[in-house]
This record gives structure tokens, sequence and C-alpha cells, in this order.
């Protein structure tokens, strides 16, 4: 800002109670009203004051007057452009940590000469906590961070963890949790470094855990600490996602299993576990065994069986419970937790939810389908015919429901999980329940042929439309001919549910009286047959990686199989 512009900034009037006695506009040509009775005593005090203006009108007009001196002070502090208290610099932070290492060894002297007589040592332990908060201001400067470290900062901060009083492990918490907030941390690259490394050498997660343990959440405060705890873990994983190993086995996803078993009412910090425990299975295949071998499926569907016929009873409630599906979706990817979830009855309750048609059951379809996915999925796929479950899915195949419940899936994705279940079983279920499957699609008059072409072309339309617009933006130069990202772009423009409706087609044509009436279908749309073996010639193609090389190999050949015998 212009120092002129300051210094003749004049503030706005605020205009005056109103009253009889309030002075008129001098523009104003209306006779002013005659007070008819005698006005309080605040009131004729007023009148005093505006009688005195009246008699001066220049000073009303006049801007509110500054001396020299102050002047003077206000053009030292806008070319200072400090703010009032002292900016930490490297001087000032190392004062500060000698007061802190004097204050600690201060505490621990008094703690053990009267062991048995807190009012000896208190007064100690009331100057720690105050420069505990003093040492909050390292936490606008990162620069520092690296000589924070290099003075052992760290270190004496992390021992403080395992303090007698809680107060003071909770403030040690809260001091951390504002050091690695992600927003700091973004401003000195150098220094979220330094200090993240600092906290992994010093194993910080496992002390952050070891006293999580002792942490009373009926009292506030350590309820606190504890949610501040959770925030320091969130940080460290967003800013460096590979610490989500280190973190899992210090004991976090223990702790977090433990804490979701334990009964008392819902809070935020249930809610906080549920978050942080989705993030550490996210994208770490070793957290998601982990899990599994903590016995983790079944405590996630020991608190996922409350909802299968009550819905949450609040948003935050809600997201929980989210969370927990996330979680067991993440969990299922590892081949070793499918066997788990198919022994702790882990269908038999995704089932149970779909058929009563509560909230859950956006969760289960996602379950059900991370379940039965690919060749690992082949025992709950023939699990899931022999304990009826086709009775569900092919409602739900049959018709959308209609989203009129808060933060229910999308159509498309409804429409996308429930077609790669039946895809799903088809590839996976053999013998008696491969033939039941087939079946099926012969019932009521092959109503779910009429319902497989629909979405054929339903997905068709949708594929077309994004391969036009993508056409236009590489032509006009906006996106950059990448195979790969295009492709990407089109499996989430509609192409990936495309390719398993058209997969379900081959399957089940390989029934004589099925295949007639898809042929009959097409004709009566003047569609092709060689629109679907385009498309499953694609996804042949471009198989993921959900199993080995081996395994890769054989899908090709057997959809080329399909495709060729269509």
């Amino acid at each position: 800002m212009d120092i002129g512009e300051l210094l003749s900034f004049k503030p706005e009037q605020t205009p005056k109670r109103p009253s009889d006695f309030e002075e008129d506009d001098e523009d104003s040509s209306e006779p002013r009203p005659v007070a008819t009775a005698e006005p309080p005593p605040k009131v004729r005090r007023d009148n005093a004051e505006s009688s005195n203006v009246r008699a001066n009108p220049q000073v009303s007009q006049k801007e509110p007057q500054i001396s020299e001196q102050e002047r003077l002070d206000i053009l030292k502090y806008v070319e200072s452009e400090e703010a009032e208290g002292e900016v930490l610099d490297e001087a000032s932070l190392k004062k500060i940590l000698l007061l802190f290492e004097k204050r600690v060894l201060k505490n621990q002297e008094m703690r053990i000469k009267f062991p048995e007589n807190p009012e000896k040592f208190m007064e100690s332990e009331i100057e720690l906590n105050d420069v505990l908060q003093e040492l909050h201001s390292v936490a606008t400067v990162p620069d520092l961070y690296p000589l924070l470290v290099e003075l052992n900062g760290v270190s004496s901060l992390l021992e403080l963890l395992s303090h007698q009083n809680t107060d003071i492990s909770v403030a040690v918490v809260d001091l951390i949790q504002e050091l690695t907030d992600v927003d700091i941390l973004h401003e000195s690259l150098d220094g979220a470094e330094t200090l993240i490394e600092a906290l992994r050498n010093q194993q910080a997660a496992g002390l952050l855990v070891q006293n999580l343990e002792r942490l009373d959440e009926t009292v506030k405060e350590e309820a606190d600490g504890v949610h501040n705890t959770l925030a320091i873990f969130e940080n460290l994983m967003e800013i460096k996602s590979e610490i989500a190993k280190e973190i899992a086995e210090q004991g976090l996803v223990q702790w977090i299993l433990k804490r979701l078993r334990m009964k008392m009412p819902f809070d935020v910090n249930k809610l906080y576990c549920s978050e942080i425990l989705s993030i550490l299975l996210q994208d770490t295949n070793e957290n998601r065994i982990l899990l599994g071998n903590l016995d983790g499926i079944d405590v996630l569907l020991q608190q996922l069986a409350a909802y299968k016929r009550h819905d949450p009873s609040s948003t935050e409630e809600q997201e929980f419970m989210e969370n927990l599906f996330n979680s067991l979706c993440s969990a299922l990817m590892a081949t070793e937790n499918r066997d788990k979830f198919l022994k702790g009855e882990g269908l038999q309750l995704m089932n149970l939810m779909l058929r009563e048609k509560k909230l859950s059951r956006n969760g289960s379809l996602k379950v059900l389908d991370h379940a039965m996915s690919g060749p690992d999925g082949r025992d709950n796929c023939n699990k899931f015919v022999d304990i009826l479950g086709l009775r569900t899915i092919f409602p739900l195949f049959m018709k959308t429901p209609k989203r009129n419940k808060k933060r229910l899936l999308s159509t498309d994705e409804h429409e996308e999980h429930v077609v790669s279940i039946v895809a799903s079983m088809l590839r996976n279920c053999k013998g008696g329940q491969r033939q039941r499957m087939l079946t099926k699609f012969t019932e009521n008059d092959f109503e779910k042929v009429e319902r497989l072409m629909e979405l054929h072309f339903k997905y068709l339309d949708k594929v077309e439309i994004v391969d036009r617009e993508i056409d236009q933006q590489v032509s006009a130069g906006e996106i950059d001919e990448d195979e790969d990202a295009i492709y990407v772009k089109r499996l989430s423009g509609g192409l990936f549910t495309l390719q398993l409706i058209d997969y379900i087609i081959l399957e089940v044509s390989s029934t004589d009286v099925v295949k007639q009436r898809i042929l009959q279908i097409l004709n009566l749309r003047n569609a092709s047959m060689k629109t679907i073996r385009h498309v499953m010639r694609e996804y042949a193609g471009n198989l993921g990686d959900a199993g080995d090389s081996d395994w890769r190999e054989q899908e090709q050949a057997y959809i080329i199989q399909l495709v060729d015998r269509f």
C-alpha cells in the first residue's frame, strides 16, 4: 500500500443513533421536529455534544488528528514491515531449545527428587509446558527445521512422549502435529524432508502408538491428543506415501483395530480411525496382508454388520461406514484375504445387505465386485451361487435402483459393479453353478438377454460420444496423442462397462437359443456382430495386471476363442 494512502486514510463515519435532536443534512429543507417531552439524561448529553457541532460546523468535517510523532511511528512500522513480536531466527531458536532442554532436565530432577510429592515438581512441569507452547513458533518458519533436527530438538520431543504426565505428552503431540502440517511442509521442501527423515529414524510412529495406548479418551484433552496423533500419521502419509508401510508395522493397524472394537459411542476419533485405516490399505499390499494376519477382515465385517438392517444415524457415521467398505475393498485386493473373507461369511453378510435395500447396499456391491473378480475370486463366485446370491444380484441387473438417497452410487457406477459381478461369475463358475448362471438368461422369455442388449447399446452410445470428443480435442491440439492416456479416458467414459457387457454376451452365446435372440436384437437395431468382436479384441489386447503373465496369456487366448466362436 502507498504510504500516502495509509496516512490519509479516512474511516467511515458511523451514523449516530437517531434522536429528536440529531442534526439534519445541510441540503434538507424540511423543518426539524419539535420535542414534546423532556429527553432522558443521556439524550441531553448527546444534545449538548451535537449543539457544539452545530456551533462549529467545521469540527464535524475535520479528519481525525494525529500528532507528528504518531505519523513517524506509522512510517517506521510500514517501512520495517515487522509485525508485533519477535521474528524467529536461528539465534532465537537456539535460545528456545536451550531453555527447553534446561526445563526438561529440571523437571526430571524434581520428579526423581520428590517422586511422592507432586507439589514439589508441579511448578517445573508448568514451566516445561510453557516452553513447549513457545516452540509452536518454529512451525511458522519451516526453513529452520534442519536446525531443529541438528540440535536434537526432535529427539528430545519424542522422549517426552513417554512422560509420566499425559498432559505433557499431549502437548508434544499437539506441537508435532503443527510442525508436520501439510501446508507448512510444502513451504520448505528441504525442511520437510529433514523433519520427516528425523521422525522416521527415531521411529516416531512406534512412540506415538505407545502413547496412544495410555491415553484415556473419556478425558477431553487426551481425546484431542488421540485425534492429533492420527493427524500426524495422515500428514506424514500425504507427504510421503511410502511411509504407510512403516507406520503400519510399528503398531498403528493393530491399535486401530482395537479402537474399532471398543464398545464406545460413535465419535470423531472412531471416524478418523476408519479414515486412516483406509489410507493405510489403499496402495500398500503389505499392509493389506498385515490386516488379514491381525484378523482385520473379521473386525471389519463385525463393524459393518451393524448396518445391514439400519442406516447410519448421521452423515459422519455414514462416512465411517463408507470408509470401512473402502478398507474392505482394498484388503480384498490381496489374494490371502479372499479366503479369510469367504470363511468369515463375508459373502452372506453382503448378500443380506443387498436384500435389505439400506445405504449399505452400495458398499456391499463394491465389496462383492472386489471379492469375486479375477482368478482369485473363483471360490467366492461359486459360493455366492450356492447361497442363492443369483436371486439377489439379477433383480439389480434388471433394474437400476433410483438414486433417491444421499450419496448413493451413480447409475453408471451401480451398473458397472453389477455387470462386473455377473461377468466374474460367468468366468469363474464351473459345473452346476455355471449352468445355473446360463439358465438365468433363458428365463421369462429371455428378459435378461433383452436387458443385456439394452445396456450394450446404452454404453456403446456413450463410448462413441467420448471417441468423438477425443478426436476433436486431438485435432484442436488440446490433448496429446498419448495412446495410454486416451485409452484410460475412454475406459472412464463407459468403455470398461461396455467391455464387461460384451464379455457377458460372448459367454451366454454358448447357449444356442440365447445366441439366436442376441442376433435377432442386433438385426432389429441394424447393428452388427463386428462391433462386439472389435470391442472384445481390444479388451483382450489391454488386459491389466490382475494376475501373472501366464494368467494373462490364458485369458487372452480364452477371449479370442470366444470371439471366434461368436
